[in-house]
């Protein structure tokens, strides 16, 4: 049988095309990052799918899902890119990883995990792009543009390897200042009669997130937001009490943490990535840097004042 690449050659630059599609999901966007017209970037991918011979795109709730064919196109598309850059480098840049990975992640993490990641990757490969988009929400099922997704809670996904990348704690934290006003609580029926600072409600996705609702729902709502900076910064101003990631609280000296023996929540961060992306270098040396980055993080992210009982250690092996 006849392999479907087997036919006329592909346009290198058709390739890039794709790959700019396959980044983003759309062909608006594609079309605006290559100073390209959308009716120019879909007449060159309909050229490499008849060079190809077969459908490299299907559409989605999304925007635009790579086929199986266009799976194998984009990899050889990665290809291409990381050619044209190295022959824009130096001899030494030739063994550089290159490229750009594209990856979605929670606030927090990208902020104290990703960022100082890619940093010191970085560092070694300086050819090397990552774009974070920063979103909280079950991982997807179709993940068009995406090279890695880190979720909380484990995934139940398809076709896509799930890497448990380790734990983190969230407590209950007050501002020293709101705590000097209102009185500091010291159970949880004292607790229950502050304001809440945490997400909105309406708009959680994840339900490893609901703990608050779950462990003190007679809490009101005080401050809510889809962003966790928000929650610690309305925290540290005084709008309620704050349920947050003890690893972004404990950056504050002016944030206490209340009952830690009841409100100790453990709670997972997991990595999705493509099977087929783990083989390319960009993405393989991203998940390696995002995984040493948990490790010797490991600490903060229990929190300062976790019980004794709850400091076991929880990296993956």
């Amino acid at each position: 049988m006849t392999s479907p690449l087997a036919g006329t050659a592909p346009n290198p630059d058709d390739l890039l095309i794709l790959l700019a599609v396959a980044r983003t999901g759309r062909f608006t966007t594609a079309a605006e990052s290559l100073g390209l017209n959308h009716t120019t970037v879909s007449r060159r991918i309909t050229a490499l799918e008849k060079a190809l011979d077969g459908r490299l795109l299907a559409h989605a709730v999304a925007g635009w899902e790579l086929t199986e064919l266009g799976e194998r196109a984009r990899t050889a598309a990665e290809g291409v890119e990381s050619a044209v850059a190295l022959l824009r480098g130096s001899a030494a840049e030739a063994q550089q990883i290159a490229g750009v990975v594209r990856m979605s992640a929670t606030d927090g993490f990208s902020a104290f995990i990703a960022a100082p990641a890619v940093a010191g990757l970085q560092r070694q490969h300086p050819l090397l792009r990552v774009e974070i988009v920063t979103v909280t929400r079950r991982a997807l099922q179709h993940r068009s543009g995406l090279d890695i997704e880190v979720v909380v809670g484990e995934p139940q996904v398809h076709r896509a390897e799930s890497i448990l990348l380790g734990y983190y704690n969230l407590g209950m934290y007050a501002s020293r200042l709101y705590l000097q006003t209102h009185g500091t609580p010291r159970t949880i029926a004292e607790l229950t009669q502050h304001p809440l600072v945490y997400f909105v409600d309406s708009m959680l996705q994840v339900d490893d997130l609901d703990a608050p609702r779950r462990l003190v729902p007679e809490m009101r709502e005080s401050l809510s937001s889809t962003n966790v900076f928000v929650h610690v910064e309305g925290t540290r101003a005084g709008a309620g009490i704050g349920f947050l990631p003890c690893f972004m609280a404990d950056q504050h000296a002016d944030l206490v943490r209340l009952l830690p023996e009841q409100f100790q929540e453990r709670l997972s961060y997991w990595m999705v990535v493509r099977t087929e992306s783990l083989r390319l270098p960009a993405v393989a040396a991203l998940v390696g840097a995002l995984r040493a980055r948990m490790a010797s993080y490991a600490t903060a992210l229990r929190g300062h004042d976790t019980p004794a009982s709850a400091r076991s250690d929880d990296q993956p092996n």
